[in-house]
């Protein structure tokens, strides 16, 4: 995935609270998701714009709907 001029920053945070509180690794929901783990890392660190099917792998993967990952993302929003 490559950095974007868009970067969705609350989406990073949200993936990445939600992971660690489902207490998942990278690796984990990489693998589940079916993506790499840099595609995980930069998502998460909030340099990147993913695709809609990206988000809804990672949701999956983390065991959580898009709209639930959309609300925790906009409490993020900076």
């Amino acid at each position: 995935m490559r950095h974007s001029s868009r970067p969705q920053r609350g989406l990073g945070i949200a993936v990445r609270l939600t992971r660690e509180k489902k207490k998942l690794t990278q690796e984990t929901v990489a693998e589940r998701a079916g993506i790499a783990v840099p595609t995980l890392s930069h998502l998460e660190a909030g340099h990147a714009n993913p695709t809609w099917a990206t988000v809804r792998d990672v949701a999956t993967a983390l065991g959580v709907t898009v709209a639930e990952l959309a609300k925790l993302a906009a409490k993020h929003e900076a």
